[in-house]
């Protein structure tokens, strides 16, 4: 039997588009497609738990509108389904006077996003919120929290499968060819056909997407390994909540922070390295066709050459337990480096065009056939009921 729905993915924006398909039309014939034995178990459950406030995010930008409306339903989605979350709220620290300006910016911000209750910090003030911490100036933001992604996911995944989405584990999607009524997508196991397909593949997004595309993509997904260290069990009295640097404003990562995790201990990172493969959670991990394609692609040649210097900084740290933890002395001069112990790692999917630009705000393309989800890095968890319901909006127009 032909499926009005294909998905391509089962990390938590997969299933949050699931959800909002059924929810808006119960009667929509669904199947999701996840290659692990269980869902999420990648971008979504390999981050850092926390609930984004959508600060840092450019006004009417795809990702200011889904994290600030993603925040809410997130909210909202987990006190009707008892899932466990705190609104902890988070100190952003400028650490020298140069940095000042920046914080400032981030304040306007927030504020143009509809965030209430900013407040501008002295150091004295800072520490009334977390007594170990230093900088010249600081903020408080109270939207963001801290939450267990892997549970939301979970939850999600039951709530689709009793609504009737064929929920197919361990099956991976190997090529899809569009038709002129139901396109066949073909995996490791059979083969099927629907009506429109949606891509919410992360990592592999770029990929399933030339699998619908005559001409090449003009985007490629680079993979940037995030890598954690853990506070020791007697030091985590450091930390009582969440704690980040200034963001530099020419890279798209937000910089070794500190955060209390909803499933106890706390993290202290992520640095952002070029991953050797797609799923390069080792440092030591290479898959040669994958590297090959990250290093060849001109896009990313004009990214290294821009940023050399950034990224040897943060190679550096991967390698360098004594320079991580000169990173996190700028925000807690205590830390030490016996009070460190190794964590997890996680993979960004980061989007760079052609011409060498890390896409900053969220993708989302579409053609009669396929909607493909081509850039949805962090705050992708936070934004992932928004992100399903924007995309469910735009798929349900083929639908009546």
């Amino acid at each position: 039997m032909a499926l009005d729905v294909i998905i391509v993915g089962g990390g938590i924006v997969g299933l949050a588009t699931a959800h909002r398909l059924l929810e808006s039309k119960p009667s929509l014939k669904i199947a999701l497609f996840e290659k692990e034995a269980t869902v999420s178990m990648h971008q979504t459950g390999n981050n850092s738990g926390v609930i984004h406030s959508g600060l840092y995010y450019k006004p009417g930008s795809l990702k200011a509108k889904n994290c600030i409306e993603g925040y809410h339903q997130l909210i909202e989605y987990c006190q009707k389904e008892d899932i466990p979350f705190e609104l902890t709220g988070k100190v952003v620290v400028a650490s020298t006077q140069e940095q000042r300006p920046q914080l400032e910016t981030l304040f306007q911000r927030g504020q143009e996003n509809g965030l209430g209750g900013l407040k501008k910090l002295s150091l004295a003030e800072m520490r009334e919120y977390e007594p170990h911490v230093t900088g010249v100036e600081g903020m408080f933001v109270p939207q963001t929290g801290i939450v267990d992604y892997r549970a939301v996911a979970v939850r999600l995944a039951q709530g689709i499968q009793a609504n009737g989405c064929e929920l197919h584990l361990g099956e991976k999607v190997t090529n899809i060819t569009k038709g002129i009524t139901y396109s066949i997508v073909e995996t490791e196991k059979s083969v099927y056909e629907a009506k429109l397909i949606i891509n919410c593949a992360g990592l592999y997004s770029d990929q399933v997407a030339q699998w619908t595309q005559k001409e090449p993509l003009d985007i490629r997904i680079v993979p940037f390994r995030g890598e954690y260290f853990k506070l020791k069990k007697d030091k985590e009295y450091l930390v009582k909540n969440l704690i980040y640097p200034v963001p530099d404003p020419n890279f798209p990562f937000l910089g070794v922070h500190f955060t209390r995790m909803m499933r106890g201990g706390v993290e202290a990172g992520p640095n952002a390295v070029l991953a050797f493969k797609k799923e390069g959670y080792k440092k030591l991990g290479i898959n040669a066709k994958e590297l090959w394609d990250t290093l060849t692609w001109p896009g990313f040649q004009k990214v290294a050459a821009k940023y050399w210097e950034t990224g040897l900084g943060e190679m550096y740290r991967s390698f360098s337990k004594e320079a991580f933890t000169k990173a996190l002395q700028v925000l807690i001069p205590e830390i030490q480096i016996g009070d460190l112990v190794e964590g997890g790692a996680g993979v960004r999917a980061q989007a760079c065009d052609r011409n060498g630009g890390l896409l900053d705000d969220f993708s989302i393309v579409q053609d009669e056939k396929v909607i493909n989800i081509l850039n949805a890095p962090s705050p992708a968890a936070t934004s992932s009921l928004s992100i399903g319901k924007t995309v469910a909006e735009m798929a349900l127009v083929r639908f009546g």
